[in-house]
This record gives structure tokens, C-alpha cells and sequence, in this order.
């Protein structure tokens, strides 16, 4: 049967009118907004933001959405793959702000880019809640509308150092290795100090360039100098060049510890069995000790991360995730989706979550110490926290043929 030109407007009309409610109800979700890396050099570590923030997203949403003056909402994200470009991601974080009118930000990874970022949540006054960047450069330029839940990268070597002192044989000489961006620049300017102070000598001090491949030289110089202890601070793919360029040298010191790797399950299949007694450091395991509001604890958001996606959660992931529930938790103290009201009850929070207990300090950034972990027989162990030793060290770290 074929309808009447007057009838087909009518449906036409009707189906309009049958939109109308939910599009109402599109437009009072939360939108939160992100540039994330999820191809280019650093996507390993960009997917863990993108994931989180849609696990927890997904999840708060389950449970009633988010309180705004008595009435529920729901939580959207909009994210973009800024390609590892940090010129993209800042305009991408513009484009999220001033077109796509987002309702508050989410970071991605890296300290260079967050310190790029958070130049845009600035000057929209937008307030940007990130777990991706640690530099002390962030949070030293008196900006309002940045927070971050990693703790400051001047200390990231602060607990390491704190165990090197308390082992039987503590390393007499050290190196001190870093790259040449934001994050760890800064981590090599306090771990120099925080060396010093707990009596350490420094024989070698060296910046490198990111995303360098080989690092020969280097390790020729540590050989050289015979050092005992070698701390590097870099990104993940260099870490792995770094393994593999002192197994091919066969250069093999008391210790090596890394700012980054060691807590990835990638890192640690990447490496196999050469990945062991590598030290490096976590914020964050998945305890069940650290109760959550919505995912019950820290152990049960690990165990529904890796049914849903595949592969473990780190630090990266438990920060992520917590970054969207400090979003959700200033709405709902703030009562309202004004940024500066959320910014100012962003600035006094207080709560616990899957990844730690979160409160920010006056610059914007949180305090949680590092763990510090290392890879035995091919699994990541606790050894040294605020307590003291958790699991006996493999230390000191046999030769390469020895092993």
C-alpha cells in the first residue's frame, strides 16, 4: 500500500516528534573530552588512558551515572588519537573545547604533552584531570585548572635509593641515565639530590636523546667506570633498547633500575627471561586493600580490566581510571557542571579510590609513594615499600652468561 503525500508528512512529522525525547536526553550527558596516543611510537602506553576511561565511564554509568542537583546523568567520552604528535594533541584539545563544547578534560600520556596540554585547559578555564604526566615542570607555573594523580618525578628514585641504602651490600658507585624530555629531566634533578643526601657516589651523569636505540656508549662507560648501580630514566621503548644493548655487551651491574617498564606485562614478554632483576617502581598494584566506591577494590577492577580487554592493567590504567572518578566525585560535590565550581571542589578533594586515596595538593598534584617492584623468574614482585623490604631482593644481578 503507498501512502498519500499528506499522510508521509504526517509519519515524517511524528517520527521527529518521537526523536525529540532522546535527543533531550543525549544532550544532558556529561561529556568528558581527551587526546589520547593510540598509534605512533607511545600507543602501548596510550591505549591503557583510552581503555580505563571507558571501563570506568561504562561502569559509573551502570551504576546511576552522576548526581547533578538531584537529577542523574550520564557520562560520555570524547576522545581523539593524537598520534603520538604533541602539536596534534594540542589542537585536538582546542578543537574539544572550543567545537565539540566538552564539559571537562582528561589527559593523555607523557609529561611533554601535558605540559603542552594544560596550556589549553588554562586559558579556557576548563579543568583537565590527568594521569599521564609527572614533571614538577607542570605543577610549578601557578596554573588553576591542571591536577594530576602522579606523584612528582623529582621523587620518582626516592624509594629505590631509600632500599639501595638498606641492603646488606649497598652499591658504592652510580649512574644516573635519563632522557632529554620534561618528565625525566626533572626525575634525574631530584633523584641527584635525594643521591647526594643518602650518600651516593655519582660517577656518571648523562642525558640522552628520546627514542634513542642504541645505547653502546653508555653502557661502555659504565663498564668502564665500573658502576654498580644504574638508574635510568626513559620511556618504555628505550628501556627495552637498553636491556638489549647490555646483553649483547654482556654488561651486567650489581643493579639496574628503570622509571618505566618493569610494571608492564608488554615489557615483560618483550624481554622474556632477560627482563629479570630488573628493578623499577609502581604507584599502584592491585591490592584489595584499596577499596573503591564503584569497582569494590583495586583487585576486582584488575581482574574486569583484563576480562575485558585482554592484557593487565598498570599504574597507567588504575591512575586513568581514577582520574575520571575524581571528575565524577567534584560534579557531584560541586552540584553543578560549572567549570570553576568543579575546579574549586576538584582543589579541596578527598577521597579513595581504586588507585590510592586522592587529594591534591596546592599545585594541583598528588603524593602517592613509589613501590618498588622488580621482575623474579618472569613475574613482577613487591620488594620495598614504606615499611622496608617486602620480598627479599635477587640482588646483586648475575653476569649474562651466569644466568
Amino acid at each position: 500500500m503507498q501512502l498519500k503525500p499528506s499522510l508521509l508528512l504526517s509519519s515524517f512529522f511524528a517520527a521527529i516528534v518521537a526523536m525529540t525525547p532522546a535527543a533531550a536526553a543525549l544532550a544532558q550527558d556529561i561529556v568528558l573530552g581527551a587526546s589520547v596516543q593510540l598509534t605512533g611510537p607511545v600507543a602501548n602506553t596510550g591505549r591503557y588512558y583510552r581503555d580505563a576511561y571507558q571501563m570506568a565511564i561504562d561502569k559509573i554509568n551502570a551504576d546511576g551515572g552522576v548526581k547533578v542537583d538531584g537529577k542523574a546523568h550520564k557520562l560520555a567520552l570524547k576522545l581523539y588519537d593524537n598520534q603520538s604528535d604533541v602539536n596534534l594533541s594540542v589542537r585536538q584539545y582546542t578543537q574539544l573545547v572550543t567545537q565539540d563544547k566538552v564539559n571537562l578534560l582528561l589527559g593523555g600520556f607523557a609529561s611533554n604533552f601535558q605540559l603542552a596540554d594544560s596550556v589549553v585547559s588554562e586559558k579556557y578555564k576548563i579543568p583537565m584531570v590527568q594521569g599521564g604526566g609527572a614533571s614538577n615542570e607542570i605543577f610549578s607555573r601557578g596554573f588553576k585548572y591542571i591536577f594530576g594523580t602522579l606523584a612528582p618525578a623529582s621523587n620518582y628514585f626516592g624509594s629505590t635509593i631509600q632500599m639501595m641504602k638498606a641492603l646488606k651490600d649497598p652499591p658504592k658507585s652510580v649512574a644516573l641515565l635519563y632522557a632529554d624530555d620534561s618528565f625525566d629531566v626533572s626525575t634525574a634533578d631530584g633523584t641527584r639530590a635525594l643521591l647526594k643526601s643518602a650518600g651516593f657516589n655519582l660517577v656518571m651523569d648523562e642525558r640522552y636523546s628520546s627514542n634513542t636505540s642504541d645505547f653502546s656508549t653508555l653502557l661502555s662507560q659504565v663498564k668502564a667506570k665500573n658502576v654498580d648501580a644504574v638508574l635510568v630514566a626513559g620511556h618504555e621503548t628505550e628501556i627495552l633498547n637498553f636491556v638489549r644493548n647490555a646483553k649483547s655487551l654482556a654488561i651486567a651491574p650489581k643493579l639496574y633500575s628503570f622509571t618505566v617498564g618493569v610494571p608492564s606485562e608488554d615489557f615483560r614478554k618483550a624481554l622474556g627471561k632477560d627482563a629479570d632483576y630488573a628493578f623499577g617502581m609502581t604507584a599502584w598494584l592491585p591490592e584489595a586493600s584499596l577499596k573503591d566506591r564503584w569497582f569494590g577494590d583495586a583487585e576486582q577492577f584488575a581482574k574486569a580490566y583484563k576480562a575485558k580487554y585482554g592484557y593487565d592493567p598498570d599504574y597507567h590504567a588504575a591512575s586513568g581510571a581514577a582520574d575520571v572518578e575524581a571528575l565524577v566525585m567534584a560534579i557531584e560535590k560541586a552540584g553543578s557542571l560549572n567549570p570553576q565550581k568543579v575546579r574549586d571542589a576538584l582543589a579541596s578533594s578527598q577521597f579513595d579510590s581504586l588507585y590510592g586515596p586522592i587529594a591534591f595538593a596546592a599545585n594541583g598534584q598528588i603524593n602517592l609513594p613509589q613501590l618498588v617492584i622488580q621482575v623474579q623468574n618472569g613475574q613482577v614482585a613487591e620488594v620495598y615499600n614504606a615499611k622496608g623490604f617486602v620480598t627479599p631482593p635477587k640482588y646483586p644481578m648475575p653476569a649474562w652468561n651466569a644466568r
